[in-house]
């Protein structure tokens, strides 16, 4: 790795940690990051453990928050957009990476954007009147499987979910912070499968991990000195530009 890279890959890091401690759209700017500074291909497996260890600092802080009700219905089906997005990878060839993951990124950013014209076009919430069904979990939780297997960027589906669901804030950010914790392990040893994470990704990502804990912990601290609006405006604004030229290239 170069010098830029390695810059690079700890400011990714450290906006993975502060995505876990409640600033939006982070963690998916470190989904675009890695898949520019490195093969996208390998960006998936580089990115996994990084998460895993922000989901440990997340989960010890939000781990009374969870409501398990609801994650228990939704685990499943997560499992099984795991296994399409594992399949899938069997089949896409490394040169459609890049353009797949910027097509994810830009369809979660539309995502947010409709969750946010949503809520604030009704004063009820988004969804608050989508009965919760069968399908809408299934349909939700495939969705999020799929796009965390495939490119670690599943947290505007889980959002959606956990919305919809009416769940307060802190039930919902423990919600999230358990459900991406046993998701992202369950990844692993497919990932491994895949040749995606082996020792020299590990030997990568091991050392970015400590920046990502570092950023989830101290992420409280640095929410109060950032202007919210500014912070997501910035981080939406580069999401976009670097999912167009992932699929540009």
């Amino acid at each position: 790795m170069t010098p830029e890279q390695w810059i690079l890959g700890i400011v990714g890091a450290l906006l993975i940690g502060l995505g876990k401690g409640g600033l939006p759209g982070a963690g998916n700017l470190t989904v675009a990051i890695y898949a520019l500074i490195f093969e996208a291909r390998a960006s998936v497996g580089i990115l996994l453990p990084v998460l895993i260890a922000a989901d440990v600092v997340a989960v010890l802080v939000y781990r009374r928050h969870a409501d398990w009700f609801y994650l228990v219905k939704l685990l499943p089906w997560m499992g099984a957009g795991i296994l399409v997005g594992y399949a899938s990878l069997w089949i896409i060839q490394s040169a459609a990476m890049a353009p797949l993951i910027g097509g994810i990124l830009l369809s979660m950013t539309a995502l947010h954007f409709l969750r946010v014209w949503h809520v604030r076009r009704y004063a009820d919430g988004i969804l608050a009147n989508v009965p919760q069904t069968l399908g809408f979990q299934a349909g939700t939780g495939i969705l999020g499987g799929f796009a965390t297997m495939v490119a670690n960027a599943a947290g505007p589906v889980a959002a959606l979910y956990l919305l919809a669901v009416g769940l307060p804030k802190m039930a919902f950010i423990g919600t999230a912070a358990w459900c991406f914790f046993i998701v992202n392990l369950v990844k692993v040893p497919f990932m491994m499968h895949l040749d995606m994470i082996h020792f020299e990704s590990a030997r990568i990502s091991l050392s970015l991990a400590p920046f990502a804990m570092l950023g989830a912990a101290i992420a409280p601290f640095i929410v109060r000195f950032i202007p919210q609006r500014l912070f997501e405006v910035l981080v939406w604004a580069f999401v976009i530009l670097a999912g167009a030229r992932l699929i540009l290239g």
